[in-house]
């Protein structure tokens, strides 16, 4: 097995390299899809706050 510590060219990127990277920005999007659902509803059963405009002088 080679040592390939601190090397950043591009010839040194191997298959192996470029399907692990694949599998691991895979895992990331599949986590994040799971952390913020998207066909999920902001609006509905939350708190809401109204804010009361002050007594009118007649």
């Amino acid at each position: 097995m080679t040592k390939r510590i601190g090397t950043t060219s591009l010839k040194d990127f191997a298959r192996r390299d470029f399907v692990a990277s694949g599998a691991l920005t895979a895992v990331l999007f599949t986590v994040a899809l799971l952390l913020f659902p998207t066909g999920t509803k902001t609006e509905g059963k939350a708190a809401q706050v109204i804010a009361q405009s002050a007594a009118s002088s007649h």
